[in-house]
Protein backbone atom coordinates (compact mmCIF):
# COMPACT_ATOMS: atom_id res chain seq x y z
CA UNK A 1 0.00 0.00 0.00
CA UNK A 2 1.57 3.22 -0.81
CA UNK A 3 1.79 5.94 1.41
CA UNK A 4 3.37 9.51 1.84
CA UNK A 5 5.80 8.96 4.95
CA UNK A 6 6.48 12.17 6.95
CA UNK A 7 9.34 12.95 9.34
CA UNK A 8 9.32 15.04 12.39
CA UNK A 9 8.06 14.81 16.43
CA UNK A 10 4.91 14.07 18.24
CA UNK A 11 4.56 17.28 21.12
CA UNK A 12 2.08 16.66 23.80
CA UNK A 13 2.25 19.69 26.53
CA UNK A 14 -0.98 21.84 26.61
CA UNK A 15 -2.78 19.46 23.98
CA UNK A 16 -5.30 16.81 24.84
CA UNK A 17 -4.40 13.37 23.36
CA UNK A 18 -6.12 10.36 23.94
CA UNK A 19 -6.19 6.62 22.20
CA UNK A 20 -6.32 7.55 18.97
CA UNK A 21 -5.32 11.30 18.19
CA UNK A 22 -2.21 12.85 18.51
CA UNK A 23 -0.23 16.44 17.92
CA UNK A 24 2.78 15.96 15.16
CA UNK A 25 5.02 18.36 13.27
CA UNK A 26 6.74 17.59 10.66
CA UNK A 27 10.54 18.57 9.78
CA UNK A 28 9.33 20.21 7.30
CA UNK A 29 6.05 21.90 7.64
CA UNK A 30 5.61 22.66 3.10
CA UNK A 31 5.28 18.43 2.94
CA UNK A 32 1.38 18.91 4.39
CA UNK A 33 0.59 19.83 1.11
CA UNK A 34 2.11 16.53 -0.47
CA UNK A 35 -1.11 15.06 1.36
CA UNK A 36 -3.15 13.26 -1.52
CA UNK A 37 -6.70 14.15 -1.75
CA UNK A 38 -8.79 16.98 -1.90
CA UNK A 39 -8.97 17.68 2.03
CA UNK A 40 -5.59 19.97 2.90
CA UNK A 41 -4.13 18.96 6.77
CA UNK A 42 -5.44 21.62 8.85
CA UNK A 43 -2.41 23.27 10.50
CA UNK A 44 -1.61 25.55 13.76
CA UNK A 45 0.89 28.64 13.29
CA UNK A 46 3.46 26.29 14.30
CA UNK A 47 2.68 23.98 11.57
CA UNK A 48 1.22 20.94 13.57
CA UNK A 49 -1.49 18.80 13.01
CA UNK A 50 -4.38 16.96 14.89
CA UNK A 51 -3.52 12.85 13.35
CA UNK A 52 -6.66 10.64 13.52
CA UNK A 53 -5.06 7.24 13.94
CA UNK A 54 -6.07 5.14 11.18
CA UNK A 55 -8.15 2.25 11.23
CA UNK A 56 -8.18 2.23 15.02
CA UNK A 57 -10.71 3.89 17.60
CA UNK A 58 -10.35 4.21 21.07
CA UNK A 59 -13.42 4.83 23.86
CA UNK A 60 -13.70 8.48 24.00
CA UNK A 61 -12.24 10.98 26.71
CA UNK A 62 -14.10 14.30 25.52
CA UNK A 63 -16.59 14.25 23.24
CA UNK A 64 -18.78 16.92 21.87
CA UNK A 65 -22.37 15.93 20.58
CA UNK A 66 -23.15 17.43 17.20
CA UNK A 67 -25.35 20.24 18.12
CA UNK A 68 -22.62 21.62 21.11
CA UNK A 69 -23.43 20.74 24.61
CA UNK A 70 -21.17 19.29 27.34
CA UNK A 71 -17.74 17.13 26.29
CA UNK A 72 -18.97 13.77 26.71
CA UNK A 73 -16.56 10.56 27.62
CA UNK A 74 -17.13 6.63 27.70
CA UNK A 75 -15.84 4.84 30.63
CA UNK A 76 -12.66 6.28 31.66
CA UNK A 77 -10.62 3.77 33.10
CA UNK A 78 -10.40 1.92 29.65
CA UNK A 79 -9.99 5.47 27.89
CA UNK A 80 -7.57 6.84 30.00
CA UNK A 81 -5.52 3.34 29.31
CA UNK A 82 -5.60 3.70 25.72
CA UNK A 83 -4.56 6.96 25.98
CA UNK A 84 -1.29 6.15 28.76
CA UNK A 85 -0.60 3.33 26.14
CA UNK A 86 -0.31 5.28 23.43
CA UNK A 87 1.70 7.45 24.95
CA UNK A 88 4.02 5.06 26.74
CA UNK A 89 4.57 3.33 23.42
CA UNK A 90 5.56 6.45 21.75
CA UNK A 91 8.16 7.00 24.54
CA UNK A 92 6.70 9.89 26.32
CA UNK A 93 7.39 9.32 30.67
CA UNK A 94 6.12 11.08 33.54
CA UNK A 95 2.83 12.34 31.92
CA UNK A 96 0.57 14.56 34.42
CA UNK A 97 -2.66 15.94 33.33
CA UNK A 98 -4.89 18.37 34.42
CA UNK A 99 -8.61 17.10 33.62
CA UNK A 100 -7.48 16.06 29.93
CA UNK A 101 -4.85 18.66 29.15
CA UNK A 102 -1.00 17.39 29.46
CA UNK A 103 0.90 19.78 31.92
CA UNK A 104 4.26 17.89 31.91
CA UNK A 105 5.89 14.73 29.94
CA UNK A 106 9.43 13.97 29.74
CA UNK A 107 11.03 14.40 27.12
CA UNK A 108 9.16 17.84 25.96
CA UNK A 109 8.78 16.26 22.49
CA UNK A 110 9.94 13.07 20.50
CA UNK A 111 11.06 12.17 17.12
CA UNK A 112 8.85 10.12 15.26
CA UNK A 113 7.28 9.48 12.03
CA UNK A 114 3.80 9.01 10.00
CA UNK A 115 2.21 7.26 7.14
CA UNK A 116 -0.89 8.58 5.37
CA UNK A 117 -2.53 8.92 2.23
CA UNK A 118 -5.66 11.76 3.34
CA UNK A 119 -6.95 14.07 5.67
CA UNK A 120 -10.41 13.28 7.06
CA UNK A 121 -12.91 15.86 6.90
CA UNK A 122 -12.44 17.85 9.97
CA UNK A 123 -8.72 18.12 8.65
CA UNK A 124 -7.08 15.85 10.56
CA UNK A 125 -4.19 13.51 8.99
CA UNK A 126 -5.65 10.18 8.66
CA UNK A 127 -1.96 7.88 9.76
CA UNK A 128 -0.52 5.25 10.65
CA UNK A 129 2.32 6.43 13.06
CA UNK A 130 5.65 4.67 13.99
CA UNK A 131 8.38 6.06 16.53
CA UNK A 132 12.12 6.84 15.84
CA UNK A 133 13.56 7.51 12.41
CA UNK A 134 11.93 7.30 9.33
CA UNK A 135 11.67 4.30 6.86
CA UNK A 136 12.14 6.47 4.01
CA UNK A 137 12.99 9.76 3.25
CA UNK A 138 10.54 12.54 4.82
CA UNK A 139 8.20 13.68 2.02
CA UNK A 140 8.66 10.37 -0.19
CA UNK A 141 6.55 7.41 -1.05
CA UNK A 142 6.82 4.35 1.25
CA UNK A 143 5.15 0.88 -0.01
CA UNK A 144 3.73 -0.43 3.69
CA UNK A 145 3.69 -4.16 4.41
CA UNK A 146 2.39 -5.90 7.08
CA UNK A 147 5.86 -5.98 8.42
CA UNK A 148 5.97 -2.05 8.50
CA UNK A 149 1.97 -2.09 10.00
CA UNK A 150 3.03 -3.96 13.23
CA UNK A 151 5.77 -1.37 14.27
CA UNK A 152 3.21 1.63 14.08
CA UNK A 153 1.15 2.58 17.40
CA UNK A 154 -1.90 1.72 15.65
CA UNK A 155 -1.34 -1.51 15.54
CA UNK A 156 -0.01 -1.74 19.21
CA UNK A 157 -3.46 -0.29 20.26
CA UNK A 158 -4.84 -3.13 18.70
CA UNK A 159 -2.46 -5.85 20.22
CA UNK A 160 -3.71 -4.81 23.61
CA UNK A 161 -7.12 -4.51 23.17
CA UNK A 162 -7.53 -1.07 24.12
CA UNK A 163 -8.73 0.25 20.84
CA UNK A 164 -11.86 -0.98 18.55
CA UNK A 165 -10.61 -1.89 14.86
CA UNK A 166 -12.58 0.70 12.93
CA UNK A 167 -11.81 0.09 9.08
CA UNK A 168 -12.14 2.72 5.95
CA UNK A 169 -12.12 2.41 2.10
CA UNK A 170 -8.50 3.70 2.39
CA UNK A 171 -6.96 0.96 3.99
CA UNK A 172 -5.62 -1.41 1.46
CA UNK A 173 -7.00 -5.42 2.24
CA UNK A 174 -3.48 -6.90 3.45
CA UNK A 175 -3.21 -4.57 6.09
CA UNK A 176 -7.08 -4.82 7.20
CA UNK A 177 -6.93 -8.94 7.34
CA UNK A 178 -3.68 -8.36 9.58
CA UNK A 179 -5.40 -6.14 11.87
CA UNK A 180 -8.45 -8.33 12.18
CA UNK A 181 -6.47 -11.74 12.74
CA UNK A 182 -4.72 -9.18 16.13
CA UNK A 183 -8.44 -8.17 17.24
CA UNK A 184 -9.23 -11.94 17.17
CA UNK A 185 -6.39 -12.56 19.34
CA UNK A 186 -6.93 -9.65 21.50
CA UNK A 187 -11.28 -10.80 21.84
CA UNK A 188 -10.24 -13.24 24.58
CA UNK A 189 -9.01 -11.15 27.61
CA UNK A 190 -7.27 -7.70 26.56
CA UNK A 191 -8.03 -4.55 26.97
CA UNK A 192 -11.61 -3.12 26.06
CA UNK A 193 -13.04 -6.86 25.01
CA UNK A 194 -13.92 -8.71 28.56
CA UNK A 195 -16.03 -5.32 29.08
CA UNK A 196 -17.43 -4.82 25.33
CA UNK A 197 -21.13 -4.63 24.94
CA UNK A 198 -21.10 -3.99 20.95
CA UNK A 199 -22.50 -7.26 19.86
CA UNK A 200 -24.10 -8.39 23.63
CA UNK A 201 -26.39 -5.42 23.42
CA UNK A 202 -27.00 -3.15 26.52
CA UNK A 203 -30.09 -1.48 27.83
CA UNK A 204 -29.74 2.49 27.38
CA UNK A 205 -32.10 4.12 30.43
CA UNK A 206 -30.16 7.27 30.37
CA UNK A 207 -27.48 9.13 28.80
CA UNK A 208 -25.15 7.78 31.90
CA UNK A 209 -25.70 4.73 30.77
CA UNK A 210 -23.49 4.98 27.60
CA UNK A 211 -20.94 7.56 29.75
CA UNK A 212 -20.04 5.65 32.96
CA UNK A 213 -21.94 1.92 32.29
CA UNK A 214 -21.34 0.64 29.32
CA UNK A 215 -18.21 -0.29 26.54
CA UNK A 216 -19.06 -0.49 23.00
CA UNK A 217 -17.42 0.65 19.98
CA UNK A 218 -17.54 3.93 20.17
CA UNK A 219 -19.01 4.84 16.72
CA UNK A 220 -21.53 3.80 18.12
CA UNK A 221 -21.42 5.82 21.15
CA UNK A 222 -21.17 8.64 19.28
CA UNK A 223 -23.96 7.92 17.31
CA UNK A 224 -26.53 7.31 20.08
CA UNK A 225 -25.25 10.57 22.26
CA UNK A 226 -25.57 12.89 19.12
CA UNK A 227 -29.39 11.50 18.99
CA UNK A 228 -29.90 11.74 22.57
CA UNK A 229 -28.71 15.56 22.10
CA UNK A 230 -32.01 16.13 19.68
CA UNK A 231 -33.95 14.72 22.48
CA UNK A 232 -32.87 17.30 25.23
CA UNK A 233 -32.82 14.37 27.85
CA UNK A 234 -35.42 12.22 26.36
CA UNK A 235 -33.64 8.90 26.41
CA UNK A 236 -35.86 7.26 23.95
CA UNK A 237 -34.30 5.32 20.88
CA UNK A 238 -38.07 5.16 19.08
CA UNK A 239 -36.61 7.25 16.48
CA UNK A 240 -32.64 6.36 16.75
CA UNK A 241 -33.25 3.47 13.59
CA UNK A 242 -34.70 6.49 11.72
CA UNK A 243 -31.83 8.74 12.20
CA UNK A 244 -29.07 6.79 11.42
CA UNK A 245 -31.05 5.46 8.05
CA UNK A 246 -30.71 9.82 7.90
CA UNK A 247 -27.02 9.79 8.98
CA UNK A 248 -26.40 6.98 6.28
CA UNK A 249 -22.99 5.72 7.21
CA UNK A 250 -22.26 4.05 3.75
CA UNK A 251 -20.46 0.04 5.42
CA UNK A 252 -18.96 -2.84 3.62
CA UNK A 253 -19.86 -5.55 5.73
CA UNK A 254 -17.52 -8.65 5.21
CA UNK A 255 -16.64 -11.27 4.10
CA UNK A 256 -19.84 -10.78 1.92
CA UNK A 257 -18.71 -7.34 0.54
CA UNK A 258 -21.78 -6.41 1.00
CA UNK A 259 -22.77 -2.63 0.86
CA UNK A 260 -24.98 -1.24 2.62
CA UNK A 261 -25.42 1.65 5.20
CA UNK A 262 -24.64 1.45 9.38
CA UNK A 263 -27.88 1.00 9.88
CA UNK A 264 -29.17 -2.20 8.86
CA UNK A 265 -26.35 -3.73 10.95
CA UNK A 266 -27.35 -1.68 14.62
CA UNK A 267 -30.79 -3.45 15.78
CA UNK A 268 -32.93 -1.74 18.32
CA UNK A 269 -35.51 -3.59 20.45
CA UNK A 270 -37.43 -0.94 22.94
CA UNK A 271 -34.46 0.66 24.33
CA UNK A 272 -31.97 -2.54 23.81
CA UNK A 273 -29.45 -1.73 21.35
CA UNK A 274 -26.42 -4.20 19.68
CA UNK A 275 -24.67 -4.82 16.52
CA UNK A 276 -25.38 -7.71 14.47
CA UNK A 277 -21.50 -8.50 13.79
CA UNK A 278 -18.77 -7.67 15.23
CA UNK A 279 -16.69 -4.26 14.25
CA UNK A 280 -13.80 -5.97 12.44
CA UNK A 281 -16.24 -6.66 10.11
CA UNK A 282 -17.35 -3.52 9.04
CA UNK A 283 -15.33 -1.05 6.43
CA UNK A 284 -16.60 2.36 6.90
CA UNK A 285 -16.58 4.95 3.56
CA UNK A 286 -14.98 8.19 3.75
CA UNK A 287 -17.55 11.02 4.31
Amino acid sequence: MPMLCLAGTYRILDTEPDGDSIRFYPDDPAQWSLVAGARRVRTNSGGGAQLRLDAIDALETHYTAQGGGARLHQPLALAHQAAAELLRWLGFKGVRRDVEKVVAAEPADLAGYLLTRTADIYGRCVALVGRGEAPTASGTQLRVNVAQLRRTGNFRLLTTGLAYPTFYTNLFPDLRRAMVAEVARARSDRGVWPSDRTEKGFEVTALDTLTDDVVIMPKLFRRLVDYLHLGAGDPSLAGFPSYLEQRNDRVIVMPEADFTSFDTVVRVDGQAVRLTTGPENLVFQEA
